[in-house]
């Protein structure tokens, strides 16, 4: 065990595949632990490195095991699957992954601390919520719709449809009663999303990075808070450029033989993100397009020559850009050197 330099783990929920080398790059270790017998084994063992693939709970192994001397780290998926040789079983993973760990260009994951996954868990716990309402809000206005009840859109409408819908005499009494399951659900979801914003709002206020964020134009209290909890790790970005590739905003490269062909985004990395930045950017070009914001020279020049939905998307990735550069550098959102926004009239 003394001669093991390098550990592939690939985990499970109960079982765990080991794969490790020795100096001489020769398989070593070849073992399956269940998962009671995985901290007594790496306990014994000399200290290491180990590597794992970041999904499901490898975060907490990632800080599990560090505490008895391992160095651990954790590798994308996507990164790993090259390596993998010809059929596809844990120990065939493990080896893939003790072999991709080597690899001198290797991207690693940063580690999360339990405190930064909580608050990456109150994002999820909400999105799935506004999720939830969504469907409740659709359902409610499909259902009604059937017998003659229509709103206008939007989910300010939604409770003046419900009351409607209460005193209607002329529904049945089985539908009537449906309504009101479907309106506790809605209400439910959305008095839970309102103490989730509650929570989100006081993270943003007391993390320093956040507030500095949310200066950036396009960039609010939660698209900030959202940057700051998902991004562990500024620095392991080496420009903007592969900060805003992470997050899925760049084109696709289908470039051979001397030409150049670029196509659509990646639509790679986190989809939140994306999803927040993009809904920012579309918020300024709806603005500027309506004569009730001040875009930059860049801006205005881009909504010239482009689509509306593509000058979002180029918006976003330059929003991106300028995001990491606060983060990574401390410094403060400067206007002049940005994309300027005038205040609404």
């Amino acid at each position: 065990m003394d001669q093991i330099t390098r550990i592939g783990v690939d985990t499970s929920k109960n079982v765990f595949q080991l794969h490790g080398v020795d100096e001489m790059e020769q398989p070593a270790l070849c073992k399956k632990l269940h998962r009671r017998q995985v901290l007594s084994f790496f306990g014994r063992l000399t200290p290491t490195e180990i590597g794992m693939e970041a999904c499901g709970a490898a975060h907490y192994w990632a800080r599990a095991l560090p505490d008895m001397g391992h160095e651990v780290v954790l590798l994308p998926p996507q990164y790993v699957k090259p390596y993998v040789m010809r059929g596809k079983n844990d120990a065939a993973d493990a080896e893939a992954i003790c072999e991709a760990m080597s690899r001198p260009k290797m991207r690693f994951v940063a580690i999360k601390s339990a405190e930064q996954q909580a608050a990456q868990m109150l994002l999820g716990v909400r999105e799935a919520l506004l999720r939830r309402r969504t469907q409740a809000s659709n359902q409610i206005r499909g259902f009604a719709a059937e017998f003659g009840l229509v709103a206008a859109k939007g989910l300010c409408q939604i409770e003046a449809l419900l009351t409607e819908l209460a005193d209607d005499t002329s529904l049945p009494s089985l539908a009537r009663e449906m309504f009101v399951v479907l309106a506790g659900q809605y209400r439910h979801a959305d008095a839970q999303i309102r103490e989730l914003d509650n929570k989100l709002m006081a993270l943003h206020r007391n993390n320093e990075q956040s507030r500095r964020l949310a200066e950036i134009p396009t960039i609010g209290p939660i698209t900030a808070a959202a940057l700051s909890v998902k991004v562990t790790d500024p620095k392991a970005f080496r420009s903007g450029r592969d900060f805003a590739a992470w997050i899925g905003l760049t084109p696709k490269d289908h470039s051979t033989a001397g030409k150049t062909k670029l196509g659509g985004i990646t639509r790679a990395g986190d989809e939140m993100l994306r999803y927040l930045l993009v809904s920012g950017a579309t918020s300024i070009i709806n603005r500027a397009t309506h004569n009730r914001g001040c875009p930059s020279a860049w801006l205005a020049a881009l909504l010239k020559r482009k689509p509306r939905k593509l000058a979002a998307v180029a918006l976003a990735n330059k929003v991106a850009r300028i995001a990491w550069k606060l983060m990574v550098s401390g410094e403060r959102y400067n206007p002049p050197s940005g994309l300027t926004v005038a205040a609404t009239a």
